[in-house]
């Protein structure tokens, strides 16, 4: 599959960024900052609850903690890979995903944000983990060559895109064949109704709308991904569900 930069980077309107940003510095002046409805955050919907108790990072990157999961789960990483987290925020992913891969192994995270790549690289080298490297840029348009990460992960991200299906194409642009794909986001029932879907997708954050289980699938299968699994973690309330996506770039072309 050939990949068409022609069109120039999509990213994230300037609002989204500019709102990312300010919790950033919320974080960075010892706040807790909070992305979506305060009792969805409360009912422990998102954040840092999703983690086990124990994990090893600075206690801003905790605070950051804006996801919808953990997907971390289910990504299997191991020493020596390189993975890459798309909208990687204040880095608690790719903090702790920098311990699992080891010195030998690299870490990229990938924000749109200004601030908050300037809180997560106070947090790695408070962490003194010199694998974990991050760049400025759009999910749309990832920064890196073609084949160059193992294993991708993100979370509650991609619902933030207005361009989701290149999202998709360019992540799989850039993982090696064989590469894995997994990742947290927020996903809405079939049925809803536009008005009562759109108010939901405030409450939780997700400004730039959710897909569907059937509409990740088609995205992912139209990207070339196989081996691809939806499957819900929580309910995040009036029809809209937390749920961890895997799927994998096939090792060959002819697999």
């Amino acid at each position: 599959m050939t990949h068409d930069r022609a069109a120039g980077p999509a990213g994230p309107p300037d609002a989204v960024i500019s709102h990312y940003s300010a919790l950033a510095r919320t974080a960075m002046a010892g706040g807790s900052p909070v992305d979506c409805d305060a009792d969805a955050f409360a009912a422990e919907c998102f954040g840092a609850a999703a983690y086990p108790a124990g994990a090893d990072a600075p206690e801003a990157a905790w605070r950051a903690s804006l996801g919808c999961g953990n997907p971390l789960a289910v990504a299997d990483l191991r020493p020596g890979e390189t993975v890459l987290d798309l909208g990687s925020g204040g880095g608690l992913d790719v903090l702790l995903s920098a311990r699992r891969v080891g010195p030998a192994g690299t870490v990229y995270g990938l924000d749109a944000s200004p601030d908050m790549l300037a809180l997560a690289r106070a947090n790695a080298e408070q962490a003194g983990l010199a694998n974990a490297r991050f760049l400025r840029g759009h999910i749309e348009d990832i920064p890196l060559p073609d084949g160059r990460v193992d294993v991708i992960i993100s979370n509650c991200v991609v619902n933030l895109s207005a361009d989701k299906a290149r999202v998709i194409m360019e992540a799989f642009r850039v993982l090696r064949p064989g590469g894995r794909l997994g990742i947290s986001d927020v996903i809405a029932e079939d049925g809803l109704e536009p008005r009562q879907r759109g108010e939901a997708e405030q409450r939780v954050g997700c400004v730039s709308g959710t897909l569907t289980q059937a509409e990740y699938r088609d995205l992912l299968h139209a990207a070339g991904f196989t081996g691809i699994s939806v499957a819900i973690t929580r309910a995040s309330g009036e029809g809209l569900h937390s749920a961890i996506i895997q799927a994998a770039k096939p090792a060959s072309p002819d697999s």
